[in-house]
Parts: structure tokens; sequence; C-alpha cells
């Protein structure tokens, strides 16, 4: 029998080799065409006596990234259009839509002969659902080998029997760590945890699974043979009394209720091991239900997993452009920016030029490439071979004749427009014609900085954010002359290094530090109005911000918002800066000399190790204060999230960002807007623009004009219209396609 996805060869032994390969793709996913075809493959193998056991595996590098999640988009597009003609009957579609990929790996697990997944890869959600359901597990051993059920992080949780199974084999503390974490597995951990049997060497893995079929395995699992009994005791025990109050309040302290899969995975563990294993499938299929249709799962499938994908694929990148293939990257200037921006693009394997004003400076900038690799090192996470593979591609230099040969160079020198225009004219001295010159500034607008270069189509802003090493968002910043074929390769470069592209028009803070500055301003303002500081800092975390705006303000630094506001006022007038929070920030600095984390006085005191850092107490005394019980939280959680939101819709009304996802996705990877929105502008979307509206003016009324709504929001509240449907970032590939 021939299948699209599959190959199915059977050995002499009788053990059925089933690999899965789907053509045109560059890993493996769950599709309806892959179930149909693995449930066909699954009554096969039961019909065919020669076949003793089933050995599946990938044909590719990894096992499967799991389910295909547009398909759960597209099932729910159909739900809502049925929903309109008949509630009850939409429901039960989708209740059966959600329960498939579940009771097709139940089918697999009791159908009478043993399956092993011989895992030679990543393999994630559905395909680690499916491999759990099989009754032996091989991994690889190989530090690219991992597993988990990350349904989590897109506000969903394992729907395929996870919740079921997981708990069944590892010990409850565990299996819920695991699962509301979305946290990945090495071969070892997985092994320690029980979920899976053997580790094998790469090319030994299929003998090892097809070894385990010839020893007998038996083709039932643990929880279908009679006495069987949870590895961390049953619910109603001693253990679980030790197990499940903290776990709620964890819960609680970890995701203040703002995710409902994370409390659903709660609910499935907790009910499904009360009850025998098949009504806990059910169980979790109901709840799958439930939460594949709150707001919080779409906009998170959305944008955390639709669009950052398309945009790590280069959505934006222009068409018609040859890409870049780079051999050789210059960085100006090896402080703590360009020693990072020096030591993810050695980790991408291309060779870069690190280049100061002396040799001892450069070199200082590639011994942080060393430092971050010996973290790894002793994490387990590299080797010393690695090191030094990676300190060969950085060169330091002192000399601007290094740069000769570049495909492009970085500038992250100081914020020093006299300074850049300097290392600008140096640099086009020695690069070719063709070359693309760009500069790491997060302040000065790129269209004025590229009046220092020869050629300004040439000029671009690629904005990276502190620390490099771990910030997976980039903002590539287009002035009035840069050309299509400079955007293709930045975008080229940003992907080359594995992190994510968002293309931004040339404005006064680009695009995410106009939001981060609205966060920030708004904390300013609370402190102003006598709101205590631990409120501020607990009501942003409470809303989903995964920092205080206090302490963001203390790692950015006072003085530097002390800088910005100074060079504001210069530049736009007193009035482009609030008064009241100017005398504030002045405060801090000239009066009391707290800078923040870098002097170790800001906001908060940092006293030393191991000591914890704490809100400073002076601030009670620079404001008279309100007594918590007088101020509403949720009203100030509101503030937080309003206030960034509608600066996203200024942004967008102002054309400095044209595209949503750009916004949404990097809202969320640069400063962590709460992920369960899906976004600045899916917060929007998914209340509505109208009731958004309404709410921010709201606020106006009560808080000040940094609430008043921007235009484009109010057009759009008057149509009920989304940014979606009003910045469509498919319009073009549907009228292509027409």
């Amino acid at each position: 029998m021939a299948y699209t996805n599959f190959t199915v060869e059977t050995d002499s032994d009788g053990i059925a080799l089933v690999t899965w390969d789907m053509p045109d793709r560059s890993m493996n996913v769950f599709t309806e065409e892959v179930m149909d075809e693995l449930d066909r493959i699954t009554d096969q193998v039961v019909a065919d006596e020669a076949v003793k056991g089933v050995v599946i595996t990938s044909g590719k590098e990894a096992f499967s990234g799991g389910a295909d999640l547009t398909m759960l988009q597209k099932m729910l597009k159909v739900f809502k259009e049925a929903e309109v003609r008949d509630h009850e009957a939409a429901i039960k579609m989708l209740f059966e839509g959600a329960g498939r990929m579940s009771w097709l790996f139940r089918k697999i697990e009791t159908c009478g002969k043993p399956w092993v997944s011989a895992i030679n890869g990543t393999c994630m959600g559905g395909a680690f659902e499916l491999s759990l359901a099989c009754h032996g597990r091989v991994a690889a051993d190989g530090d690219k080998v991992k597993m988990g059920l990350p349904e989590v992080k897109v506000g969903l949780f394992p729907g395929a029997g996870g919740t079921q199974r997981v708990p069944r084999l590892t010990d409850g503390q565990q299996a819920l760590q695991m699962l509301t974490t979305g946290a990945a597995l090495s071969p070892k951990k997985a092994k320690g945890m029980n979920l899976i049997h053997e580790i094998a060497e790469p090319a030994k893995l299929v003998d090892a699974a097809k070894a385990m079929i010839r020893n007998g395995l038996k083709p039932v699992q643990p929880w279908d043979e009679k006495g069987f009994k949870l590895p961390g005791g049953p619910v109603y025990s001693a253990a679980g009394a030790n197990l499940w109050p903290p776990a709620i309040a964890i819960l609680r302290r970890e995701t203040y209720n703002n995710y409902p899969a994370a409390a659903a995975i709660l609910k499935c563990v907790y009910e499904g091991l009360l009850v025998p294993f098949e009504t806990g499938l059910t169980i979790e299929q109901r709840y799958f239900t439930e939460i594949l249709q709150t707001t919080e799962a779409a906009m998170m499938i959305r944008s955390l997993f639709v669009s950052l994908q398309e945009l790590n694929k280069g959505a934006r990148r222009p068409e018609g452009v040859a890409p870049t293939k780079f051999t050789k990257i210059g960085v100006v200037g090896a402080g703590f920016m360009g020693a990072g921006i020096a030591y993810v693009t050695a980790k991408a394997g291309i060779p870069v030029v690190l280049l100061d004003r002396d040799m001892p400076s450069a070199e200082k900038g590639r011994d942080h490439s060393a430092g971050l690799m010996d973290g790894l090192i002793k994490k387990g996470r590299a080797t010393a071979e690695d090191k030094e593979k990676l300190l060969s591609l950085i060169t330091p230099a002192d000399d601007y004749g290094q740069l000769d040969g570049c495909e492009l160079v970085i500038e992250a020198v100081f914020e020093d427009s006299d300074i850049k225009k300097g290392v600008t004219e140096k640099s086009e001295a020695v690069l070719a014609a063709s070359a693309t010159f760009a500069s790491n500034t997060s302040t000065i607008p790129i269209t004025g900085l590229a009046k220092n270069s020869r050629r300004p189509k040439n000029f671009i802003g690629i904005h990276f954010f502190s620390p490099v090493d771990r910030m997976m968002l980039v903002e590539i910043i287009l002035g009035k002359k840069t050309g299509e074929k400079a955007l293709a390769v930045a975008i080229d470069y940003v992907r080359a290094i594995r992190k994510t592209p968002i293309v931004v028009n040339d404005t006064r803070g680009f695009y995410v530090n106009r939001c981060v500055l609205r966060y920030m301003s708004e904390a300013y303002q609370m402190l102003i109005e006598g709101v205590p500081a631990p409120m501020i800092e607990n009501a942003a975390k409470m809303a989903g911000m995964p920092v205080g705006p206090l302490a963001l303000t203390d790692e950015t630094a006072i003085d530097l918002a002390q800088k910005i506001m100074k060079q504001t006022i210069r530049d736009l007038g007193e009035k482009a800066v609030d008064q009241e929070q100017f005398a504030l920030i002045n405060t801090m600095v000239d009066t009391h000399g707290r800078h923040g984390r870098k002097n170790g006085k800001g906001f908060y005191d940092y006293p030393a190790k191991p000591a914890k850092k704490h809100l400073w107490p002076g601030l009670k005394d620079l404001y008279p204060q309100k007594a918590p019980e007088e101020i509403d939280v949720e009203v100030l959680k509101q503030r937080f999230l309003v206030t960034i939101a509608l600066e996203a819709a200024r942004v967008m009304g102002e054309g400095i960002v044209t595209d949503p996802r750009e916004a949404d996705v990097g809202s969320i990877l640069a400063f962590g807007f709460a992920p369960y929105t899906g976004g600045a502008l899916s917060y929007i979307d998914g209340m509505g623009s109208a009731a958004f509206v309404k709410l921010a003016k709201q606020l106006q009324k009560k808080y000040g004009p940094q609430f008043k709504p921007p235009k484009v929001l109010v057009d759009m509240a008057a149509k009920d219209e989304s940014f979606y449907q009003r910045f469509d970032p498919y319009a073009d590939r549907r009228q292509k396609a027409a």
C-alpha cells in the first residue's frame, strides 16, 4: 500500500519500519492527511499476520514538530461559521475534531501489536504524544535531540493524551512541571523521568528499537494492566496532599490566572487520575475543546506560532533580490553590544571582524564570547572544541582596512552622532560599493545618520536588544533612502543568526522603544500619584509583564532615561516631555545619585550577593502615599497594557510599522508584552476595537491624555474593525492568487 507521507517496509523478522518523511516540508507535522494515513497504516499492520511489531521513525533530521497549528485555525474557522447556524452541532463537531489525534493514538496502543518510537531528533507536541502512546520508546543520543510538550506556550495544552500518559509514567511533581512550563527534555532527562526506555547511538537507533520487539515487548501499556499503580501515588494520599495544594498555589503565582490552558492542565491531570484511562482521555478532550474557543488560544496561536514562523522565514523580505551568502561580517565597537553581536554572528558560523580603537579593547570584546561559551560548557551545552571553533571565527582588529571584503558592517559605538559619522566614513572608505552598512542605534533616526553615507541606499538600521545572545528580536530600520537590497541583506543576516526580524520605518525610538518608554512612563505617573511602588511592580506582573517597569528602568539605567528626556526637550521642546516625570527622574539621578543597577542604586537597592535586590525605601518619601486599599489593582493592570497597546496603534497609524504580525511578535519578543494576549495589537483585537476605545477614553478622563485613542483606532471602532482586517498582512498574497 502506497502512502504520501510514510513508507512501510517489513523485514524478515516481521518488523514493519514506518518512516515518516513528508514531501516538500523541512519538518514532519501532523495534518489531516498524515492522521488519515497513520490510521490506515495501523489497520494495515494489524491485518497483516506477517507483521509482529512496528517501529516508527523519521526520514528527516528531526522526528516531528507536532501538529500543524494552522489545521486548528481552520477547524476553529469552520466551527465559528457553523456555530451561527447550530450551536450544539458546532460544539459536537469541534469536540470530535479536538479528539481525532487522541483516539488515533489510543487505537495504536490497543491494536494488539507492539509499537516502538525511534526518536532520531526533535520530537515535540503531538509527535511526543504519539511516542508516549507507543509501547517502547528509544531516543538517539545527541545534543540536538529534544522532546517535550510545549503547547502551553501557544495557549493550548497537550490534548492528544499528554496530560494522561505523562503523570502515569512519572511522578506528579515532574509531570506537572513539564506540562505547565512546556520545557524541552534531553534524552537523559526523559529517561530519568521514565518517559523513554532507552538511549541509543544515532546509527544504531532503529536496530535498538527493533531489538525491543524481538525481545518480546508487550503490546500493552502499563495503565491497561490490572493492578497498575500511579508512580506518584493516588491523588487522595499523603503524596497527593503534598502535591496538589502547592501546585495550585505555584500556578497562580507564576501565571496570575492569565493562561487558561495552564489551569486546564491541572484540571485534566487531577480529574484524569481519579478515573479509568479512557475516561481521562475524554476529560482531556472536553477541556481541549473548551480551551480551543478561548481568545487567549486564538491570539497566541496566531502570533507565537503562525506569525512567528512566517517572519522567521522572511515574510517581509523583498522579492527578486538574490540571497546573500555571508563570508565576512564587520562589527565596529567591541563594547557590550558589539561583543554580543560578534558572538551571535560567530555562533552562526560566520567569520567576523571585531574592530575597536585599540587591540586591547577589541580583544576584551572577544573575551566576552569566551565567557559566554564558558557558561555553556558549565551547563553541558557546549564543549571546549565548540569554544575554540567559535573564537577562531572572531578576529579582533584596530585597523579599518580589515573590514575589506565584508558583505555587511554593523556599527555598535556610543549613541553619539559625531562618533557614528566618523565610523561610517572610515568604514565606507574600505568597503566594496555593494556592501551594506548598518547602525545598531537605539534612539537616533536612521535617515539622519545616513546623511553621513556616500551611498544611503546601502545604509540601514539593525537594532539589537540587550543582552544580544538571549534576546530573539531584531528591529530592521529603513531610512528614507534605504534600498531593497540593503533590506534583503539585513533580513538574510538576522535569519542567519537565528533571530526574528521586524521591519520598521524611521522615527525617534523606532517601535519597541516607543512602547517600552510608555510602559515606564506610566509607572512614573503612578509614583507621582502616590501609588506604592510594590503595587506598581506587582500590578505589572499580574498584567502579564515579565519585569516590573521600575526594575526595567533600573536595567536600562535611570540616567539614560534622563538623557533621553533631555535630548527630546532639546529637539522637540519642553512640552514633549512630562515635566513632573522629568522632575522625578532628575531627583533620582541628581539629588540621590541613583542611576540604576549599574551603580547599585536605582528604584531598587542592589546589595552584595547572596542578598536579593529590594525596592528603595526612600521611594515612599518622594510623594504622599495612597493607602493600598484605595487603589484598584485591576485598573493599574489595565493602565499598563492599554498605554502600550495605544502606542502600538499610533505606530501603525503613522505607518512606522505596517504589518500587524511584526507589531505583535515584536512586542512579545522584545519586552515580553503579556504573551497570553498575542501581542499589543492582538490585545486590542481580542477585546474588540470598540470596547478598547471605550476603555481608553475612560482612562483618559481619569488619568490623562496619554490614553487618548489615535484617529486610526477611533475609525476602526466605528466600523468594529480589527488590525488584521485593516492592515491585512495577506492582502498582496490573495491578490496575486486571484
